[in-house]
């Protein structure tokens, strides 16, 4: 333990967030153990949710803020390759929820895919405390693909899941859901900005198994959590058709069965993470195929629902533009913040740190603004929401250029990386927890996650389209990131986004239409009585024939 008399900067972040971190576990144990079956008006499920996304999101961004750094230091990748590695592992985290959100609505239901799930990132944040001697003919090298597989697949279980158990702790039409959504994304950032800073500290300050080893220690104790709350989430995320888990599958049951898939994609994940322009060209196919089975799905439906599946596809198109210029933040802006800005002796990892803070910070803001604004009727609709979080991440990359610029040769002054984020967080708070709430809101009950995991395919894509801009960079001597090239793409990626953004905001109306609010209603519990829906005293009505659905 370091005498405090010789603490940096450094050390008293680092002592601060963990401050903070017990801070909220000592609140979180209070509200949810309160007798009261809400807490902030909210049930006490949300606040379990809360913790068990924040444990996972502690391990994913404590690894995520150190894996370009580590790439390139300790298996000595070039920046290209390191890049590209980043934005090929970032975008499969994303595109398994398609499969995990699909066995989650046909058969294991939303809880047991996140429990699951929980189990598969434990094991691969562990593994990747296994860091050998280094450099690529170092066979450790495997257990690092092993590491990151599990991580990938296990995210395949868990992450749209645990989204689509928040949606359906409330009813459809109840106004509290943006801003349960926004609660639920403060917890994952409050768990971003502690793994952030305790992994990415003890990563670059004592050693790389230090960190990633932190980052296991903080999955573990998610899944602890999500074992431990499942009482409060009220029967919420089960399976829809529970009997149908014990059919006989190959000697197995269906249910480990399917667990015996999952563990089969790992190795499938293992091989693949390994090709990473194979990826790419998988995300473009899987892609078109998701399309057209949601549009098939979608012809199925009444004109209203395939009206609101149509919104929700343009919305999902938005997403690779989006991440794709916010996810440079873990790659290039991540390199670019190591060499080339006066970081004042903090560790480059820490810079990561401040876009989850920022969110902390201007979440319940936001929270309170949509919410002030929907009384008044001036609330901005979903799709012009999210042009505007467009066009503030386009601006994100004209500050950071303009800044750059004007330092000359000097290292970049500190206080652009600072406004950097904070206009890629303002633009991330009008647009992701938004989007999560349009897909839950709007989608019909059977298509629920594979929405959601929809929605988080088109992440995938910005992730890989993040990898694939920053590997440009890479022109210099060996493939490394040179400063001109960084600021030449920045400029022109920042000035599409704006053009893309404002755009979205004009043809807004246009998608709100198709979104038909005014007609959306909520679903009936699954044990409603037959004719709950007709009024008191007509041949159906509820309580007249006791059967249920």
């Amino acid at each position: 333990m370091k005498d405090m008399a010789l603490w940096q900067e450094a050390d008293w972040i680092v002592a601060i967030a963990s401050v903070v971190l017990a801070f909220f576990l000592v609140i979180g144990a209070w509200a949810v153990t309160r007798p009261k079956p809400e807490v902030l008006g909210h049930p006490k499920g949300l606040f379990v949710l809360f913790f068990a996304e924040m444990w996972e999101r502690f391990s994913y961004y404590g690894m995520r803020a150190l894996l370009t750094l580590y790439l390139v230091k300790h298996w000595l990748y070039s920046d290209g390759n390191a890049n590209l590695i980043y934005g090929a592992y970032t975008s499969l985290v994303y595109i398994t929820p398609v499969l995990g959100g699909w066995l989650a609505d046909r058969y294991l239901g939303q809880r047991k895919a996140v429990l699951f799930g929980a189990v598969l990132l434990t094991l691969g944040h562990f593994c990747m405390a296994f860091e050998g001697d280094g450099g690529q003919s170092d066979p450790a090298l495997n257990m690092f693909w092993l590491a990151l597989s599990l991580i990938i697949v296990g995210s395949g279980f868990l992450k749209a899941n645990i989204s689509v158990i928040v949606g359906q702790l409330y009813p459809r039409t109840d106004i509290r859901r943006d801003s349960a959504y926004t609660i639920f994304y403060m917890g994952i950032n409050l768990g971003a900005a502690a793994g952030t800073i305790i992994a990415g500290y003890l990563g670059e300050t004592i050693g790389w198994a230090y960190g990633f080893g932190a980052a296991g220690i903080g999955m573990l104790l998610g899944l602890v959590v999500f074992i431990i709350g499942k009482p409060l989430l009220m029967g919420r995320g089960e399976p829809p058709v529970p009997a149908k888990l014990h059919d006989r599958v190959a000697g197995l049951k269906l249910e480990h069965f399917l667990y015996l898939v999952g563990f089969a994609g790992v190795a499938v994940i293992w091989m693949l993470i390994q090709y990473q322009e194979a990826v790419g060209w998988i995300l473009l196919l899987s892609g078109a195929a998701l399309l057209l089975y949601v549009l098939k799905e979608a012809f199925k439906l009444d004109n209203e629902a395939r009206d609101r599946v149509f919104a929700m596809i343009f919305l999902i198109l938005l997403m690779p533009v989006f991440w794709g210029l916010f996810e440079q933040a873990g790659g290039s802006i991540n390199l670019f913040t190591d060499r080339f800005v006066d970081r004042q002796g903090v560790p480059t990892s820490l810079f990561q740190s401040i876009n989850p803070i920022y969110i902390i910070l201007l979440g319940p803001l936001f929270a309170g603004l949509w919410q002030v604004l929907a009384k008044r009727g001036l609330e901005p609709s979903t799709p012009a929401k999210m042009g505007l979080g467009i066009v503030q991440m386009g601006l994100a990359f004209v500050v950071l250029v303009w800044g750059a610029n004007n330092a000359g040769n000097a290292l970049v002054p500190v206080l652009f990386i600072f406004l950097f984020y904070l206009l890629s967080t303002t633009g991330e708070l009008c647009l992701s927890p938004v989007g999560l709430s349009a897909m839950n809101r709007l989608s019909v009950k059977h298509m629920a996650s594979l929405m959601m995991a929809a929605f988080f395919f088109g992440t995938a894509g910005g992730n890989y389209v993040a990898g694939f801009m920053g590997s440009l960079m890479g022109e210099g001597e060996g493939g490394d990131m040179t400063r001109e090239a960084a600021l030449n793409i920045y400029w022109t990626m920042g000035l599409v986004a704006v053009g893309i953004g404002i755009f979205v905001i004009v043809v807004s109306p246009l998608v709100k239409k198709l979104m038909h609010l005014d007609t959306l209603r909520d679903d009936d519990a699954g044990d409603d009585l037959l004719g709950q829906q007709e009024g008191p005293g007509e041949p159906q009505a509820a309580g007249v024939h006791p059967e249920t659905r």
